[in-house]
């Protein structure tokens, strides 16, 4: 056998740069260096040098006791994270949103622009979805978002030099104080209202999580409950389907309903711990956080439990709650087998309560006006509220309240405005990149959880995508199979290889409808996650009800 000769005394391995290492050093400073904060480590590293060298890692893995390769794989992950040999040569980079709104609106033409404009300090990349479909195009400069953005506009900020992300008006806490927020936590600190009290009135309203799933709240909250403790807590704002942005807008104009929401559910399940997993596509969001949640834990609002802002880093599988769970403990977000299930080993092998912001959005209102309140605000027989995004053809986009059981044709007409000027309805994505696509036809159905089962559509997160005579269904599919494409973990071949498979053959034509049915059918039998068995849905949705748009 040959062997490999090295030098007499030379290591093995990349070697940590002195300099590296100071100046990593000098970012961290007092943080600890723990296993979970991987991520957000990265984050301050490529914050202040605009990528992660070779060197940078090298460096990071030495200070925190981890093998370069746990580093490597970590930061190579994530969209987000820019791992370069020696260092960045750009000062600026620019996000095109690719996202199937923005591509409605002529984010693929814009990208082509941009990328011919700049020199050589300024990166253009395509991006997945940013969470602004309502004001598509969208591009993302530095930390900087420009909306219904065009070429000056996204070379004028630049210009500028002000590529900080902007904070929007919103309800501090003392505001929100002075309108009696945080007294239905005080009644649960103080043992006015028992947890079991809580639980019932939240069961009794019909309160199901609004992330997609729609599983009953206060259910979760009661098989939570039933492990032994310690327990924590996860709320999922890592919104990232694309057509979703209501997560967004709840947390920009009233955050304290989320977080009372949010410690009230905690406190329900005695979590020692919330953490709150926000995406990277949100920066003024998190910085307006941090600041609240100083104030909050300063109130003495947070003695029951301690809350941590968790930055997500361009991945939209973290989503999937699972693979949330993982990045938080700092690793490469990949979905896990279960069961075990998160309520019964979750974050750090504990038992978790996973909820979404919109979820917890309702508890104070539910809790100060009863259960019956929230239940009664349905139409056609269907039960509470909730937050439709609505992106696409309308007048006026945007989210929306509405009746949960309100249909399409409801959520055009009465709360966006109706059609855009020369369009003409045509289909719908009821559930954003997921949930498939319907025709005009099929607009009169309510949308709730479960009510599309029988067209192999759901509402999921309510992000309602709507289409005009101008939209070719089979393209806004082809759009979709190719962010799931890009977004696959890959860490399950019938995921991995099938949306690459897939948009393939879409891409080739003419689409083979019995190849790319037994595609799709092994992609959802066999997926780990809801990434790839929701992934065809799209593609099986034109090939249903667009037959005249198929190439």
């Amino acid at each position: 056998m040959n062997h490999i000769s090295r030098k007499p005394g030379y290591p093995k391995g990349r070697q940590v740069d002195s300099s590296a290492l100071a100046r990593v050093r000098d970012l961290l400073g007092d943080r600890p260096r723990s296993r979970d904060l991987l991520i957000e480590h990265l984050h301050l590293i490529q914050d202040r040098h605009g990528s992660l060298s070779a060197a940078h890692l090298a460096a990071l893995a030495a200070e925190m006791g981890l093998a370069l390769t746990e580093v490597y794989e970590v930061a190579t992950f994530y969209a987000h994270f820019h791992v370069t040999e020696e260092g960045a040569e750009h000062t600026v980079t620019v996000r095109v949103c690719d996202g199937l709104p923005c591509e409605m609106m002529g984010a693929g033409a814009l990208l082509e622009e941009l990328k011919g404009r700049f020199g050589a300090g300024v990166r253009v990349v395509r991006a997945p979805c940013m969470g602004r479909c309502d004001r598509a195009p969208v591009v993302e400069a530095g930390h900087r978002h420009v909306t219904g953005a065009d070429a000056p506009a996204v070379a004028a900020a630049i210009e500028s030099g002000d590529l900080e992300p902007e904070i929007p008006p919103y309800t501090g806490l003392e505001a929100y104080r002075a309108s009696g927020g945080y007294a239905i936590l005080g009644d649960c600190l103080d043992g006015t209202r028992s947890s079991d009290d809580v639980i019932q009135a939240v069961e009794e309203s019909g309160l199901r999580g609004m992330g997609g799933a729609g599983f009953p709240t206060g259910r979760k909250w009661r098989i939570v409950s039933g492990y032994p403790g310690p327990r924590l807590m996860a709320l999922n704002a890592d919104e990232g389907e694309p057509g979703t942005f209501k997560d967004r807008m709840l947390m920009e104009t009233d955050p304290h309903r989320v977080l009372e929401g949010m410690l009230i559910a905690a406190w329900v399940v005695e979590a020692e711990d919330v953490y709150v997993y926000l995406r990277d596509e949100y920066p003024g969001l998190r910085r307006m956080l941090t600041a609240e949640i100083e104030r909050l834990a300063g109130a003495g609002l947070a003695s029951a439990t301690r809350i941590h802002l968790r930055r997500g880093a361009g991945a939209y599988i973290c989503g999937e709650e699972s693979a949330m769970v993982e990045s938080i403990e700092g690793k490469r977000g990949l979905p896990r087998n279960r069961p075990p299930y998160l309520a019964e080993k979750g974050l750090f092998g504990r038992p978790t309560l996973i909820n979404n912001p919109e979820t917890v959005f309702y508890v104070r209102d539910i809790l100060q006006k009863g259960p019956a309140w929230y239940s009664g605000e349905g139409r056609r027989g269907c039960r509470g509220s909730r937050y439709f995004s609505v992106s696409g053809r309308v007048k006026e986009p945007g989210v929306k309240l509405a009746p949960a059981g309100v249909t399409a044709n409801e959520l055009i007409e009465e709360f966006s405005g109706g059609m855009a000027d020369g369009h003409t309805f045509k289909g719908y994505a009821p559930g954003g990149a997921s949930g498939g696509i319907l025709p005009a036809s099929k607009a009169d159905i309510p949308l709730d959880f479960g009510s599309l089962d029988e067209l192999d559509c759901f509402i999921g997160s309510a992000a309602v995508i709507v289409f005009s005579d101008q939209d070719n269904m089979a393209a806004a599919a082809l759009n979709l199979m190719r962010f799931f494409a890009d977004e696959s973990c890959g860490q399950c071949t019938p995921c991995r290889v099938g949306c690459e498979k897939a948009v393939k053959l879409m891409e080739d034509g003419p689409w083979d409808e019995a190849l790319l049915t037994e595609l799709s059918t092994a992609m959802v039998d066999a997926s780990i996650c809801g990434l790839g068995q929701a992934a065809p849905n799209p593609l099986l949705s034109a090939l249903k009800y667009f037959p005249e748009d198929l190439p």
